[in-house]
């Protein structure tokens, strides 16, 4: 199976659904899309694939979304696509891509998703909490 993960590894959740993807026993594409940033064509299709709408995407805490005015809710999809474009930390993370689906995975649970097999349980997030049980049961998300 085929892993794409749109990555920030100073995120959280971004770290911990990569954790999850490579515990299962896969080795994702890594995409650092803060770093290479992102294509218009290619963003509006990853929006799309997963079911979200730009505003639905944007980042709206640790991003600069309040100084750019992006929050009220008069600013249109197309102006939103554009600042994502300028400031990539604007798009939500992480973007997940497999054969099964695109998806925002937040909360990192929503990986599971889109894999075919699990990590082996317990499995623990970076904080501590449980994701996969003994048992191999899903715990949230």
């Amino acid at each position: 199976m085929t892993i794409t993960i749109y990555h920030n590894p100073d995120c959280g959740t971004s770290r911990n659904v990569l954790a999850v993807i490579e515990a299962a026993g896969y080795t994702p594409h890594v995409i650092p899309y803060l770093s290479v940033g992102w294509q218009r064509d290619h963003l509006l299709t990853l929006f799309a694939d997963a079911g979200l709408t730009p505003r639905q995407a944007l980042r709206e805490s640790k991003s600069p979304a309040t100084e750019l005015g992006l929050l009220d809710p008069g600013v249109s999809d197309e102006d939103l696509i554009e600042a994502m474009l300028a400031h990539p930390i604007l798009v939500n993370r992480p973007f997940v891509v497999t054969a099964k689906g695109t998806r925002l995975c937040r909360p990192s649970e929503k990986v599971l998703d889109l894999l075919e097999r699990w990590p082996s349980g317990p499995f623990r997030k970076e904080d501590g909490e449980l994701m996969i049980d003994a048992n191999g049961n899903r715990i949230g998300g």
